[in-house]
């Protein structure tokens, strides 16, 4: 039950409604119901101090929707607003088209034109100090040994940095237009960790970085991402200025990008690297140690590459041992280094940017062996903080990697507990609440309190779910048709019988397919299969950009489009391009998982169903996004054609349905045809 709202309530939401209608009518565009919905209901959450969870379907308008009370706010208070996404995309959206246009139109009601900046990890600028002692040949490292055309291409894109350096206002990457491969932009930037400091650094008054949070702090918006949101989070420093509200767009991301921050490795290359970087600092012994640290962590991880899955629900014979022996050598270099005095980098700059990347190394090292230990200091399984597991990369070999089991209780402590939160996103809701999520990110669930962190520590936490619902007529503008006649999908790929399916629908809709699939080698195997079948040309992830893909997909009617996870939740064509969405199977995470398999287990030690709880809430919410790339405009028209029968069959299929839109449903593949031809 919804109070009324109070004078001043009612005042902000009055204002609210003047604002929003005065930015749609300045911007050209039409009020929308659900926008205004989710507007007043952002700007009570603000006054009330209650967190927001909204559910608004494509072509709400949720970012008028959650900027116009944002700014409002922030020109009222002097304090700043943050608004956090997930991906580049929407963040370019935000700061080059929709937040321009919003405080030009808003500046006269609100006495001002409201001012906004983006801000990025300090690792997406160019490094001055870094800049002005690095050569323009680079330095290689091995990789010239195996890979002579790598080598010479890194020497061309840091020559090419060097000349965009002269001209460059900003030292962002993304102006970097072609791109540079990440080998060479970590040439020329540092992490947060490698930096000298503002206060050290002889350019530390140019340093791009610190003019963008110079800009940002002085800023009314600022734009950022969920893993910059989450670092700061995570780090005892001050990363974003003082706020008292954060806007959450692409929420369905946010454990994700929080949990990937908060994931550490180790590796006996990165151990050598360190090595390497003290070589000229400290004396040869412990140098030494720290390369018998590196060889007794590869002979460790080699020894336990045939763990099940790579978990390690114990620590292996003689992990301990290793660990400890890397802990106390990094530590050992650290203490020889010693704190870099204030004035070494007007005076030996060189030396200072050295011992400031070899102690950022030794950190990051000591800190997570030390992690991993931890992990195993709590005997019973069940309370355990982390979850630690080996894996392996193509490149470099065994990977020793450590992430929490839950980000639930930082979220709880270090984001709800500092600032009223709204979170937004076109799929909140799985199975039909918005529980599953409230749960991951540390909020009560409709059931009453949230799960407890590893602290045992739960909070009093006030939040509102509200579903705005969609523009979209989904019931007359899609059909949902679920290939209930197919065998389950298996190990093997695709089946001839799912190839004969897509070829008769792709021939139905003349083109105009989006192809979504559950792995590259499906992906490309169904391409390389259509293209003997039909004559309309297939486009396949991989054979060239992502970006330059999709522009060819939406230019050319005739064409379809194959692709993996990127293009489940990055793609928008409007229009005749897009008739037809096809997803060959239900996307549960890998079985593998060690993760999601700790995840899935640490549920079910509680009495829960892990499955339900981890894998098909995981399977709903990129359900739901796979699916929404259909309708994109209010006069699109077109087909879902999933592949996987058990969506039809299953249990949990009910579950998986529920959180997909209402779209008209059926399991005949004639009248899906029939309609397709209609189109």
């Amino acid at each position: 039950m919804t109070t009324a709202p109070n004078t001043k309530q009612a005042a902000a939401i009055a204002e609210t409604e003047k604002l929003l209608r005065c930015a749609v009518t300045a911007l050209g565009g039409q009020e929308r119901t659900g926008q205004m919905n989710m507007a007043i209901a952002v700007a009570r959450a603000i006054d009330t101090q209650e967190h927001l969870a909204v559910q608004a379907g494509t072509g709400t308008g949720k970012s008028l929707a959650y900027l116009v009370p944002g700014i409002s706010h922030a020109v009222k208070t002097g304090k700043t607003v943050i608004v956090s996404t997930a991906t580049i995309a929407l963040q370019k959206q935000l700061v080059d088209r929709d937040l321009p246009r919003l405080v030009k139109a808003l500046a006269p009601a609100l006495g001002r034109a409201p001012e906004f900046a983006i801000l990025k990890g300090r690792n997406n600028y160019l490094c001055l100090h870094k800049l002005h002692h690095t050569p323009e040949e680079p330095d290689e490292g091995n990789d010239a040994l195996f890979d002579p055309f790598a080598a010479s291409r890194l020497g061309r894109d840091v020559r090419r940095l060097h000349e965009w350096a002269e001209t460059t206002e900003t030292g962002d990457r993304e102006e970097v237009v072609p791109g540079v491969t990440d080998q060479a932009w970590r040439q020329l930037s540092v992490t947060s960790r490698e930096c000298l400091g503002a206060s050290r650094c002889p350019i530390g008054e140019d340093c791009f970085a610190e003019r963008a949070r110079v800009a940002a702090a002085q800023s009314d918006v600022i734009v950022t991402n969920h893993a910059l949101l989450a670092i700061g989070a995570l780090s005892e420093a001050s990363i974003l200025p003082e706020h008292d509200l954060v806007i959450i767009d692409e929420a369905h991301e946010l454990v994700d990008r929080v949990t990937g921050a908060a994931t550490a490795e180790l590796t006996p290359a990165a151990v050598v690297a360190a090595a390497r970087k003290c070589a000229r600092i400290i004396d040869e012994a412990q140098t030494d140690a720290l390369h018998a640290a590196a060889d007794d962590l590869e002979g460790l991880l080699d020894s336990t590459g045939d763990a099940p899955a790579g978990l390690w629900q114990t620590l292996p014979a003689g992990a301990a041992l290793a660990l400890s022996g890397l802990r106390d050598a990094a530590w050992a270099a650290r203490t020889a280094i010693g704190p870099i005095r204030h004035n070494m980098a007007a005076e030996e700059p060189d030396a200072a940017a050295a011992r400031t990347s070899a102690l950022a190394m030794l950190d990051e090292l000591h800190d997570t062996a030390v992690r991993v230990l931890e992990a195993y200091a709590e005997s019973d399984p069940s309370r355990r903080r982390d979850v630690v597991w080996l894996t392996h990369d193509d490149r470099r070999g065994p990977v020793l990697r450590i992430a929490p089991l839950s980000v639930a209780g930082l979220l709880r402590s270090k984001l709800f507990s500092e600032a009223t939160v709204i979170l937004t996103s076109a799929t909140l809701t799985v199975g039909g609440t918005f529980d599953a999520l409230a749960r991951n990110w540390g909020l009560p669930t409709s059931g009453g309190e949230p799960e407890p962190g590893p602290d045992g520590a739960t909070g009093k936490i006030r939040w509102t779910g509200l579903d705005v619902g969609s523009p979209f007529d989904h019931p007359r503008a899609g059909i949902l048709y679920v290939a209930r006649h197919l065998p389950p999908p298996g190990r093997d790929g695709l089946a001839p019988a799912h190839i004969d399916e897509i070829t008769g629908l792709i021939k139905a809709a003349g083109g105009r397919t989006l192809g979504l699939f559950s792995s590259m080698r499906a992906a490309r195997a169904a391409a390389e299969a259509l293209r003997e079948r039909v004559d309309t040309p297939i486009l396949c992830q991989g054979e060239d950009s992502t970006g330059q893909l999709v522009r060819k997909f939406s230019a050319d009617t005739a064409a379809s489009l194959f692709g993996t996870l990127s293009l489940w939740q990055g793609v928008d064509v409007p229009g005749p391009s897009l008739t037809l969405v096809i997803i060959d199977r239900i996307p549960f995470p890998r079985p593998d998982d060690p993760l999601l398999q700790a995840r899935q287990r640490a549920v079910e030690a509680r009495g829960g169903n892990g499955f339900m709880s981890v894998a098909a809430t995981h399977a709903a919410l990129l359900l739901a996004q796979g699916t929404g790339r259909l309708l994109r405009s209010v006069s699109d028209r077109g087909v879902i054609a999933v592949l996987d029968s058990r969506l039809a069959t299953a249990r949990y299929g009910g579950f998986l349905s529920a959180s997909l839109p209402p779209y008209w449903r059926t399991t005949d593949s004639n009248v899906v045809r029939g309609a397709l031809q209609r189109l």
